[in-house]
């Protein structure tokens, strides 16, 4: 697991701890939290995002729009 999610970026991550709790059924968030060291509810999060229709997610992007960081014109006008 871990060999291939370093080659993943956030949101593929993301999606993919929530998909290996899903296949491990009762306990999965627990484990992939172990195995993983992420938090059990961010996995629990994803869980229920991976059952949300993927569809209307931004293809092109990482992160929704406005998060991250603030753009340097909106820093720095």
């Amino acid at each position: 697991m871990n060999l291939l999610i370093i080659r993943l970026d956030e949101q593929q991550r993301r999606w993919y701890v929530g998909l290996e709790a899903n296949n491990l059924g009762h306990g999965g968030a627990q484990k992939v939290s172990q195995i993983r060291g992420v938090n059990v509810d961010a996995i629990r999060r994803r869980r229920l995002e991976l059952v949300e229709d993927l569809a209307n997610r931004p293809r092109d992007h990482v992160r929704l729009p406005g998060a991250g960081r603030p753009s340097v014109k909106k820093k720095n006008p």
